[in-house]
């Protein structure tokens, strides 16, 4: 599947990389930076944080998976390592079987519904993560990601009312703004995606992912001075070259465009 971004086409997969998709306190990396996923403390044991290396969270939380494969949490600690492998397909398949096992574990279903969202099956995602809470007791990272998923599915208008229903209940959430930013930059309205991303930034202590995306919308309105001291405050020297010069070949691209349509 492809989607308009702006000037340019990218595929689902780096769309949904640049969104803030939040769901039990993990999070996407965004642009060209690979922030690790948060799983949380797994005891005080030594072997118990393999935080550094991906592959040997998937050792782990597999070989505790598979000591006692109807343990929920297991299976949601596993899929987790495996989406952070870059194993989407294997973390789809095995957070299904789990929430088959456990249907009213809604904490699995959001993370099984993450995972469809960053495999590209953003429908299938949207109607999972319905199940993961009630309109009684909503829960705003699971509104945030549904945004993401309609934002995906080129529907925009809905999306934004499930980023207004999160930031209802915790307004002016950084990452909530950031992904309602990134809407807007969808539908290339740039002041209204500055104007929600700079209100994110302006949270205090941004992450790498808010800092970025304000980049992202500056740097596609021509001003690539300033986009250009957001992104070198995450990325070294040569990825900050490659993103300036990216914006820049947008905004070369549609030049261009206005110009042959004079």
């Amino acid at each position: 599947m492809r989607l308009r971004s702006c000037a340019v086409h990218l595929n689902s997969a780096a769309l949904v990389a640049i969104f803030a998709v939040t769901v039990g306190g993990c999070q996407l990396s965004q642009l060209t930076t690979n922030a690790p996923d948060i799983t949380g403390s797994l005891g005080a044991s030594a072997e118990a944080k393999p935080d550094d290396n991906p592959q040997r969270k998937v050792e782990i939380y597999g070989d505790r998976y598979r000591s006692n494969p109807q343990d929920a949490e297991a299976a949601r600690n596993y899929g987790q390592a495996l989406r952070q492998n870059n194993q989407r397909q294997q973390a789809v398949a095995l957070l299904e079987r789990a929430t088959i096992a456990h249907p009213e574990d809604k904490a699995l279903i959001a993370e099984y519904g993450r995972a469809l969202a960053e495999d590209g099956k953003f429908q299938r995602a949207f109607d999972i993560l319905s199940r993961a809470h009630s309109p009684e007791n909503p829960d705003w990272r699971i509104l945030s990601v549904q945004g993401v998923t309609l934002d995906l599915l080129n529907r925009h208008d809905e999306a934004r009312r499930y980023y207004a229903s999160a930031l209802k209940i915790v307004p002016d959430e950084p990452t909530v703004l950031s992904n309602l930013g990134l809407s807007y930059l969808l539908s290339k309205d740039l002041p209204k995606a500055e104007a929600a991303l700079r209100k994110a930034y302006d949270q205090g202590n941004p992450d790498a992912r808010v800092r970025q995306n304000l980049a992202l919308a500056i740097g596609l309105q021509g001003r690539l001075a300033e986009a250009e001291n957001l992104v070198k405050v995450d990325l070294p020297a040569d990825k900050t070259k490659a993103n300036v010069a990216y914006f820049r070949k947008i905004l070369e691209a549609k030049a261009q465009r206005n110009t042959a349509n004079e």
